[in-house]
């Protein structure tokens, strides 16, 4: 009797060890598989070449595409669309480049709204400047995003990331104009907001009459990073006939003008109530009819330096000359993207 329970004792060990050996040698094959395969990487929008590795070590990828919004019109202001990438021919640093990405769809915007609402803008220019931007909001893409920076001697984030217009509307119900103006903390703010938006289109909009004297930043600093953001930036001057007399108020259309120029929008001075309404339509309807490209650089060196912008555009047969507006140029700042 103890011989044979001695038998069954050795026969349960011995099926123990087959199956530990099966079983170490299973997990052995699917370890190997796994290093053997290579992992799946997703396509770089840049257009820079895939890098397939088997290690678990990040993945840093050079991404030195240089992004263009640009605004094409013909010689009565009217935006022209339809146009294709052959059309467009871009100069960096005087060297023509290859367009390597190309989009003229209607796409929704990451929309930075900075109204002024400091003692100057008190009376009238506050009321009017509310009402027509119902008019922008109407016109814009329904799926645009907003942030609503309110400005006096001081920048305050209103609204972050909201696609509801009448929320911005309602918002700007409740403020009254009061004390000086820090309209470039306001810019430095929304800058800083709006590049964190959702859409790959970025703008911001300024409703002030350009009066700044309450800012801890200063003209140099708010150009510089207005210069290294891709972020249109348009301003409606709302000023009166007291403003466009004096020397505060050329100050403030002066900055206003530099400060859009250098991104690639515009500065608009409207004199009378239908004229304010109808540029914050313009406004909108241009943000919707703009062109998107995209470019590597031949000779890229993240030196820091300044690098200057050229696009030129050729109408097709049959149409007159053709104007288009981009921001001038880019900092060479080292861009990278870890995977």
């Amino acid at each position: 009797m103890a011989f044979s329970i001695l038998r069954i004792f050795r026969a349960i060990a011995a099926v123990k060890c087959v199956f530990l050996l099966v079983f170490t040698l299973v997990l052995t094959m699917a370890a190997a598989a796994q290093e053997t395969q290579p992992s799946a990487t997703p396509p770089d929008p840049t257009g820079t070449p895939e890098v397939v590795t088997n290690t678990t070590k990040p993945v840093t990828l050079r991404t030195d595409l240089v992004t263009l919004t640009l605004t094409v019109t013909d010689l009565y202001g009217r935006y022209v669309s339809g146009l294709s990438k052959k059309a467009f021919t871009v100069f960096d640093n005087n060297k023509e480049q290859d367009i390597t990405y190309f989009s003229d769809s209607d796409a929704p915007v990451s929309v930075g709204i900075l109204f002024d609402v400091s003692g100057s803008m008190s009376g009238d220019k506050i009321n009017k400047a509310r009402k027509a931007l119902e008019r922008f909001v109407a016109t814009s893409h329904p799926s645009d995003e907003y942030f609503l920076i309110a400005f006096n001697n001081r920048a305050q984030l209103l609204l972050d990331r909201t696609r509801d217009g009448e929320a911005v509307l309602r918002k700007l119900t409740l403020v009254e104009p009061k004390r000086n103006t820090a309209l470039y903390d306001a810019v430095y703010l929304g800058v800083d907001r709006v590049a964190r938006g959702a859409h790959q289109k970025r703008a911001l909009l300024i409703i002030s009459d350009g009066q700044d004297n309450s800012s801890r930043y200063n003209f140099n600093e708010v150009r510089r990073i207005m210069k290294e953001s891709d972020i249109v930036t348009y301003a409606v001057g709302i000023l009166d006939r007291n403003d466009i007399g004096n020397t505060l108020g050329m100050q403030g259309q002066a900055f206003l003008d530099e400060l859009t120029s250098v991104t690639g929008g515009k500065s608009f001075y409207p004199t009378t109530d239908v004229e304010l309404d109808e540029i914050f339509e313009r406004i909108a309807l241009e943000l919707r009819h703009q062109y998107s490209i995209g470019y590597t650089p031949k000779d890229f060196q993240a030196d820091g330096k300044w690098r200057k912008v050229k696009v030129k555009v050729k109408p097709p047969r049959g149409l007159p000359r053709l104007s288009v507006r981009s921001r001038e140029g880019y900092y060479a700042t080292p861009a990278t993207t870890v995977r």
